[in-house]
């Protein structure tokens, strides 16, 4: 089985494939969040990049292992899970930030988003409401990033947010729900693979799969990125983004799942993990291209 990124086929399937209230795993995990900030790093511009890693070195919170960009990309999960074994305050405010649970059956923007609520006056975004979704969170965090009427630590806080929650919406399973917690309760293996759940196979196993560490990979999907998809994926706002995944996750992450057997359990085939992994290369690749489209909207004039 090819591990890289590499065969030109895979990008073009990629391509091709575009025509709850239960605990979620961490979107992409770690190393997904590493590329798609080293993919945006790669296609900013000088200024906006000096202008981010400015706003990132104010960052004392210890919750990253540095304060490079990439690094910064996994803060929020940090954040979030910084108390879930005590108070849960930052849990309890920020798990439902990270993912839209649009459903398959019914998929419907406003109460995917607990009917939109709207920002008091006055309150910082870090400080809205606990029941909101990323689409939400990503309006508002620009907005706030983007204002230099924002005070110095929400400013920090909004970039910190976006530079995880936009890898968050390019996650198939963070835009799209059967019912069963964005595939976190259905249980999946393959070959030369742990058995999981379906969720842990799309944040970790198909990343892991596109090749050996977060820069090579970045490398490897920035070098494919050309005119022709930039002009394709630097426009529209984070809800066209997340009804682009929740197609993904429709036509690809559950609707090419074979049948279950007896106990409920799927075996996926050779063809689903191919496919799985052009999807997760090509949402990687998007992500990090919109990543730097944003930023450059926010920090770049």
């Amino acid at each position: 089985m090819d591990r890289r990124v590499g065969a030109r086929a895979g990008w073009l399937i990629g391509a091709a494939l575009l025509l709850a209230p239960a605990q979620r795993a961490h979107a992409w995990g770690d190393e997904g969040h590493r590329i798609v900030a080293l993919v945006a790093q790669h296609f900013l511009s000088a200024r906006t990049r000096a202008r981010v890693q400015a706003l990132l070195a104010q960052d004392g919170s210890g919750l990253t292992v540095d304060t490079s960009m990439a690094s910064e990309a996994t803060w929020a999960d940090h954040y979030r899970d910084s108390d879930r074994d005590g108070a849960r305050v930052r849990y309890e405010r920020t798990w439902r930030w990270h993912f839209i649970d649009l459903e398959l059956d019914s998929p419907d923007l406003a109460s995917a988003c607990f009917g939109e609520p709207r920002l008091a006056p006055h309150l910082a975004a870090s400080d809205g409401p606990a029941r909101d979704c990323v689409v939400d969170k990503l309006d508002e965090f620009e907005e706030e990033l983007a204002s230099p009427l924002t005070p110095a630590a929400e400013r920090l806080r909004a970039l910190q947010f976006l530079l995880h929650f936009v890898g968050d919406l390019h996650q198939p399973l963070h835009a799209a729900d059967d019912h069963d917690a964005g595939g976190n309760r259905v249980h999946v293996s393959a070959r030369d693979e742990r058995a999981g759940n379906l969720h842990h196979y799309w944040d970790t196993v198909f990343v892991a799969e596109l090749g050996d560490g977060a820069p090579q990979v970045a490398y490897e999907l920035w070098q494919r990125i050309g005119p022709r998809e930039l002009a394709a994926w630097q426009r529209g706002r984070p809800q066209d983004w997340a009804l682009e995944s929740f197609g993904l996750a429709q036509r690809v992450a559950y609707g090419e799942l074979p049948e279950p057997t007896g106990r409920g359990r799927y075996r996926l085939s050779a063809r689903y993990m191919r496919d799985s992994r052009a999807v997760v290369a090509l949402q990687l690749s998007r992500a990090g291209v919109r990543l730097a489209w944003l930023l450059e909207r926010a920090l770049g004039q």
